[in-house]
């Protein structure tokens, strides 16, 4: 079995940023990007998928959380797909069916080279704590785009912004950790390759 791990670094006038992944880790996490609630939503993503983390963001946190959010989801696609390889052997698809109190969240995603991102989420908040709600949706469209994979994501119900977010990082975890998973040899497409 190949190393399924990978490094990452991003530098831009706007944000410095470095990620390892390894796809058969434990869950383990370091994360730092300055914003508490997107480091809190990073460990759920990592403990949930069984996928070490280790993430440093250092971004234009005065002008807005928005440049820092991008660049890391950015950061994560990419390195997602470099620790995947060739593909060979992983489920490829996963989903996830997430309850978080009030909050229920509904994922499903395919790691099929064709990037695309549904996202019909509700908040009652415009942000959760200092954080504006609207940067969820762009780290995870970015993150889909980036890491060249179909995700679909659906709240039925929920009235807690923080809940609501938090189902949802949890189920994508869920479902990442059961799409990298290795189940056999062959590249899961009758294409040939993903």
């Amino acid at each position: 079995m190949a190393d399924r791990k990978a490094k990452i670094a991003r530098k831009t006038k706007e944000t410095d940023i470095s990620v390892q992944i390894n796809l058969d880790g434990v869950g383990k996490y370091e994360i730092d990007t300055g914003i508490g609630f997107l480091d809190h939503m990073l460990c759920h993503l990592s403990k949930h998928s069984k996928m070490d983390l280790v993430l440093k963001a250092k971004g234009d946190l005065e002008v807005d959380q928005h440049h820092t959010v991008e660049d890391v989801a950015i950061c994560l696609g990419q390195a997602l797909i470099e620790a995947l390889g060739d593909k060979k052997g992983i489920a490829r698809y996963g989903n996830s069916a997430v309850p978080m109190e009030d909050a229920l969240a509904n994922v499903a995603l395919d790691l099929s080279g064709r990037p695309f991102c549904v996202y019909d989420v509700k908040y009652r908040t415009e942000k959760i704590g200092d954080f504006d709600v609207e940067c969820v949706e762009e780290l995870l469209r970015s993150f889909a785009n980036n890491g060249k994979f179909n995700l679909h994501i659906t709240v039925s119900h929920g009235t807690n912004s923080h809940h609501i977010a938090e189902a949802i990082f949890k189920a994508i975890g869920q479902a990442l950790g059961q799409a990298v998973k290795l189940t056999g040899g062959d590249i899961p497409s009758t294409k040939g390759s993903l």
